[in-house]
């Protein structure tokens, strides 16, 4: 029996999200809720999870088995929960949600993945150019609708973005300066404000059945945050067969396998895989950031985080220690 511990608090609505779409999930007990905000892990997180479930190495569609439950665009709401009504494995669903937006159940596993936030965004400056026509139309299509549900007249679409990394990173920074003197005016801000969405998580640490894992671990010690993740979800491989797990799941390895991991890429992105698993790498806001724009970062990152979590976010658990045990 699963036991509801809280409903959200909060609802999320964009034109690429909806958290009511979880309003109509039926809980297991042993269902896994992979939670991460954009660009920061998600596709590498379904694939480990999928491994350690079904401990082999063989290429299953993710993208498939694995629904993003709480998108808007890509399958109906009524499919979404058909497909994971007829699974008998244990499950696993992909959510961009914070996670005061999710349900919260006693016995599901939530599994959170941090990065760099200006890695992220790198990242995420890539996604942005890579969408397909049809997949812009399809964003645009689902903005203009949620507008005139909520009686608010269109602007029409967003400018294109800045192709120069370090304008992209700078043009993030004044939304998040923004969105700070909003918040310190009392106003509403937007949902998907990096450091609030993690804060979301950072908050609640130390509950037993979430764990938070950094993208920056992964990459050092694959092998190692497996077997981490492996032991939270009551997993254990068998020791013969985790180096398989390992190189299944390593970055490469992905991108090679990326199309028949989720099949969608080839429509919703130019060159599939190859544009949406990129290069993976952390730390790459270095080669574009001046002294004057890391420090003004560093700024923005301590009026809207605790040190500690300033600290997790940028380093991850090698920097900055395990954050069930961290004092905020």
């Amino acid at each position: 029996m699963v036991a509801l511990l809280r409903p959200p608090l909060q609802e999320v609505r964009t034109p690429v999200l909806d958290s009511q779409r979880w309003a109509r999930f039926e809980p297991r007990a042993d269902d896994i809720v992979i939670a991460t905000f954009p660009k920061s892990g998600t596709t590498w997180m379904q694939r480990i999870i999928d491994l350690l479930v079904f401990l082999t190495p063989d290429v299953r569609p993710v993208g498939t088995i694995s629904p993003w439950l709480d998108c808007t665009f890509f399958e109906a709401l009524d499919d979404d929960l058909e497909r994971l009504r007829a699974q008998t494995h244990r499950r696993y669903v992909k959510s961009h949600l914070p996670f005061d937006a999710l349900p919260l159940w006693d016995s599901v596993k939530y599994i959170h993945v941090a990065r760099d936030g200006r890695d992220a965004r790198l990242s995420w400056m890539n996604h942005q150019q890579g969408f397909t026509p049809a997949m812009r139309t399809r964003i645009a299509s689902r903005a203009l609708a949620l507008a005139k549900e909520r009686k608010e007249v269109p602007s029409g679409p967003p400018p294109p973005p800045p192709e120069d990394p370090r304008e992209f990173l700078l043009q993030w920074f004044d939304e998040l300066e923004v969105a700070q003197q909003e918040r310190s005016a009392g106003a509403m801000t937007g949902n998907l404000d990096y450091f609030g969405f993690e804060a979301t998580y950072w908050r609640e640490r130390t509950r037993p059945n979430l764990l938070l894992v950094h993208y920056n671990d992964l990459k050092e010690n694959l092998e190692e945050e497996m077997w981490r993740i492996a032991s939270f979800l009551e997993i254990a491989p068998p020791q013969d067969v985790m180096p398989h797990l390992v190189d299944a799941a390593r970055f490469e390895t992905m991108r090679r396998d990326g199309n028949r991991l989720n099949p969608a890429l080839e429509t919703s992105f130019d060159r599939g895989a190859e544009r949406f698993i990129n290069q993976g790498l952390s730390g790459r806001w270095r080669q574009h950031l001046t002294a004057g724009d890391v420090s003004r970062y560093e700024a923005i990152a301590s009026r809207a985080t605790t040190p500690r979590l300033a600290q997790w976010l940028q380093g991850g658990r090698r920097s900055a220690g395990n954050p069930q045990t961290m004092p905020d």
